[in-house]
This record gives structure tokens, sequence and C-alpha cells, in this order.
């Protein structure tokens, strides 16, 4: 407006209902009172009665100022309230601005109130984004083409794939798990949480790389097998792979005898010993045999269990539906106030969403068991096998799966294997394999004893 008014010949009239309207500090004033001197514009404030031009004598002048003081007190005064409200709404659990990825702004059909739902369409891929990272197998670059190829798409209009920066924040942001973090205070909010507290922590240990497994590799031009996944026991540093004449790799550490001496070790003579621990892995046929059968039996009562807890958990869900219902028809009826049915429905929402996950957690878990136990008697059968006929980056997931603390000594590979394959490895005593299992249905998540000590006569499967 004022440089249009500096472009005309005439004088412009500005013309407001109040100072308010046209300036809330004194910023603006020193420009509007230089065009004021030379004529190029004239003021006019119809709610205090003010003409301003050229002209005008002090006392307008002064009117004026004070004017403008009100103002910009007025600005302040609403800028204080504003910030006091926001503090109440976080305090009381209520998040105020767009709703992240995984949640949909909406308002209660019957308040109006705004306030956030879980997305459907959306939650379940978000924990799912939050438990592939917590493995440490993926770099936030991959976390990115994975949730692309499930079709998870960021909120804006054009439905683009999700940006590795945005990637970034949402494994950072704790709000999936039930805080809202503001200028970096967290505050509990009332909405469901999509993950719980102990998954968001394993993702942050990986992204810090503060955990055991093996953190989540770095891009580079070149699928290196043991990108990222080495350490050099002499300086404590990730150990660098480099390419020679297009065709020749060696992985770069520290010499032992004189740590201020790099070492070019060949990448193939670190891969032929873990070569080594791949075809050591072996579980004879009679023990299979015999485990097979004993997880058979473990596995009836295991199923037994899973079926209670479930007809348990959808009575509650039922149960859950019938009070949200009565609760809405309470509030349509008038017998309870707006801020009783926000505050009880909220509740049992969250209640609600609570029992949803844990039925779809027992639903997966007799597949995931299954499945687990088969992919391990798969992979120590026929371990050698699959590694070398696998490409790069599933030959790093496999080394990840099987070793841990992996560390280059020189020419030497340091490292201790996980669990159970550290006892899959040749020479161990099988007797120590199977355990005794006692009256708890969920006897396998416990610590069993030998068996040699609760079964003698499993000493036919030394």
């Amino acid at each position: 407006m004022l440089e249009f008014a500096q472009k005309q010949k005439e004088t412009i009239a500005i013309v407001a209902d109040a100072v308010d309207r046209v300036q809330r500090s004194f910023t603006e004033t020193v420009q509007l009172n230089e065009m004021r001197l030379k004529g190029t514009v004239e003021l006019h404030f119809y709610r205090e009665g003010m003409f301003i031009s050229k002209n005008s004598n002090s006392s307008d002048i002064m009117r004026w100022d004070f004017a403008v003081l009100s103002a910009k007190s007025y600005v302040l005064q609403l800028s204080e309230n504003v910030k006091r409200s926001m503090e109440y709404k976080r305090k009381n659990g209520e998040w105020t601005g767009a709703s992240p990825i995984g949640y949909s702004n909406t308002r209660d059909l019957i308040t109006g109130k705004a306030t956030l739902e879980i997305d459907n369409q959306r939650a379940f891929l978000v924990r799912r984004i939050f438990e592939e990272y917590a493995t440490g197998l993926y770099s936030i670059n991959e976390m990115v083409r994975r949730a692309a190829g499930w079709g998870l798409c960021n909120k804006r209009q054009k439905k683009l794939p999700l940006a590795p920066s945005q990637m970034h924040k949402l494994l950072m942001n704790p709000f999936y798990h039930g805080e809202m973090q503001v200028n970096g205070k967290l505050y509990p909010h009332r909405y469901p949480p999509i993950i719980d507290k102990d998954l968001f922590e394993r993702c942050q240990d990986v992204r810090l790389a503060k955990n055991t497994r093996v953190t989540s590799v770095v891009e580079t031009k070149h699928d290196f097998v043991f990108r990222s996944l080495l350490t050099c026991a002499v300086s404590g540093r990730k150990v660098s792979p480099d390419i020679k004449k297009g065709k020749f790799i060696y992985l770069i550490c520290r010499d032992p005898q004189n740590p201020e001496k790099k070492l070019f070790v060949p990448e193939q003579v670190i891969m032929a010993q873990v070569e080594e621990v791949f075809k050591a892995l072996a579980i004879p046929q009679a023990l299979i045999e015999a485990i097979t059968e004993h997880l058979k039996q473990s596995h009836e009562a295991e199923k037994g269990y899973h079926h209670a807890a479930l007809e348990d958990l959808k009575r509650q869900q039922r149960t859950m539906q019938d009070r949200l219902d009565r609760l809405l028809d309470m509030r349509i009826d008038g017998s309870i106030t707006k801020d009783i049915y926000d505050t009880k429905a909220s509740l049992l929402k969250q209640e609600r969403i609570s029992i949803d996950m844990a039925i779809q957690d027992h639903q997966a878990a007799d597949d995931t068991y299954k499945i687990t136990v088969s992919s391990v008697f798969t992979l120590a059968s026929e371990a050698f096998e699959i590694f070398k006929s696998s490409k790069n980056h599933q030959k790093r997931k496999l080394i990840g799966f099987l070793f841990s603390n992996l560390k280059l000594n020189g020419g030497n590979l340091e490292y201790t294997l996980r669990s159970p394959f550290d006892l899959m490895v040749k020479n161990h005593s099988y007797e120590e394999w199977l355990g005794r299992k006692d009256s708890n249905p969920r006897w396998r998540y416990q610590k069993p004893l030998p068996y040699r000590l609760a079964t003698p006569q499993c000493s036919k499967y030394k």
C-alpha cells in the first residue's frame, strides 16, 4: 500500500476504522511520517476521529503516537494470551498443530472441538517403520525406499513418498509413543499411541549407534558387503572399504603393531573367515526331530493360550464399544456435560486402541513364532549355501543376523555369535540345547535348565 502511494503524483488518503488497522508498532510510523511531511499521504482514522496530514499540529501528532502505543500494547497482550492458551492446551494433553503422519485432524461430531484420531490407512505402516528400523539393519534412505514400496506417502496434496528428512523426523518424534515435544519440552498427550516407548527407545539407540546390534549402514557408490559392519579393534572406528582398479576390494584399518600405520586387508581374507563360521553351523538330524516334537507339544499349549487371550480381548472390545455408544447417547440426551463427555470418550478410545493392537499382536504371534523357528532351522541347516548364493545386501543382513561385535584386528576377524547360533557351531555339546518345560504356557521365554539335568536319555544326541 505504501509503495503504491509513493508512486502516485497526487496525495493518497489512507482511510481506516482505527489506528491499529494500519499499524501496530512504531516501525511504520517513521515511514508514514516522512510520507506525511512530503504530502504523499494523509491518514483518516474513523473511530478516533483523527485526520493526520502535513499540516497537522503537535497535539494531533501526539494523539497519533498514543494510539500507536495503545495498538502495540494490544498486540503484546494478544500474544501473551495466545501463548498462555497454547501452554494450557499442551498441559492438558492437546495438540495444537497439524497431525503427524499416522494421525488425522478431525472434529468431534457433538462438540465440534478439534482433535486427533488414528489414521487407519497409515498408522500400521508407521508402526512397521519403527519395528523395521529397530532391527538396526536399515539406514534412513533404505527405510525411505521400503516405505515407498509399502505405499506410505506424505500428507501433502501431491501424495509424494516420504523424503529422508521426513523419515528422520518421524523416527525422532516421541508423539508416537505418547509424548509431544514443543520448544524442547515434552508433554504427555491424550491421544492413542501407535507404538510403545520401548520400541521408540530402541530406534533411538540404533540412530545414535548405542546398541550392540548392527548399526544402520551408510549409502555408498559401491555395494560393499562389510560396509559399516566392522569396527577397527585398534582405533575403535568404523572400517572403511575401498576398491582398487575397479575390482580389488580392501578393508582399511590400523596396524596392531603400528597404530599410526594404515593396513589394507583384502576383503576376500575376511570373507573366508566369515564363510568358515557359516560352514560350522549345523544341527544333527536326530536333534532336529527331537526339538520338532518338543516344539509341537509346547505349541499346542501356546495356541490354547492365544485362543483364550483373543476371546477375552474380543469380549473387552465389545464392552468398550457398548460403553462408547451409551456415553454418546447420554451426551445427545444432555445427561452429561461436554467436558465430561470429552474426558470419558478420550479414555475409552485410548483403551479401545490398546485392545485392538493387542488383538493384532496375538493374531500375528502364532505365525511369527512358526516363521521364527523355521527361519532359525533353515539358516542353521543350510547357512553356507544360502550365504554364498546371496547378493551383497542380503549377505550384510545375514552377517548382522549371525554375528555381533564384529571387529577387525589386523587380518583377523573378532566376533561373538548371537543366540542361539552360538550353540549351533560344531563341537559344541548338544546336551545344552533343550530345556525342561514347566507349567507356564509361555515357558520358551524363560531360560531353561540344561536338558541333561532333566532327561538323561538325551545322551544319544551327543
